[in-house]
């Protein structure tokens, strides 16, 4: 494994990837190497490998960083728009609760999967997590 030094040449003789084509076509469900093959084999749930083009997807790492990316998101519109309705209208709690609560759940489920699949695209253009043909080593803590 070659050890990367941040912020000086890059010596790897690997190809460059087109990071916004492959975070464009992950956010859209597809492969994000050829754009053809499905990206998802169900709600969350990374295919092994592409249908088109046989990359291999299981070694993603997407872990949480989808959820919270789409609750910063969410977060932010809803809050926003909420505060702007209450300066600019009479509603009571209710009707509040009856607009916000389902209008938060509709808006995270709707972003989750693109998003998860915009952060696939970004670990293939990157080469990371097994994307870059090499074995993915846990750091351990320096012996002190």
């Amino acid at each position: 494994m070659q050890t990367e030094v941040f912020g000086g040449e890059q010596r790897v003789s690997r190809p460059v990837r087109p990071l916004w084509t492959a975070m464009k076509r992950g956010f859209k469900g597809r492969c994000p190497h050829c754009g053809e093959g499905k990206l998802f084999t169900s709600f969350l749930t990374i295919a092994d490998k592409c249908e088109s083009c046989g990359e291999e997807m299981f070694h993603h790492r997407a872990d949480d960083l989808p959820a919270y990316l789409v609750v910063v998101i969410v977060g932010h519109v809803i809050v926003g728009a909420f505060m702007g309705v209450e300066a600019t209208s009479t509603l009571s709690t209710w009707q509040h609760l009856a607009i916000w609560v389902p209008l938060t759940i509709i808006m995270s489920l709707a972003l989750l999967r693109p998003t998860k699949g915009a952060v696939v695209g970004l670990q293939w253009a990157l080469y990371m997590h097994g994307f870059g043909d090499e074995e993915d080593l846990i750091e351990t803590h320096p012996e002190v």
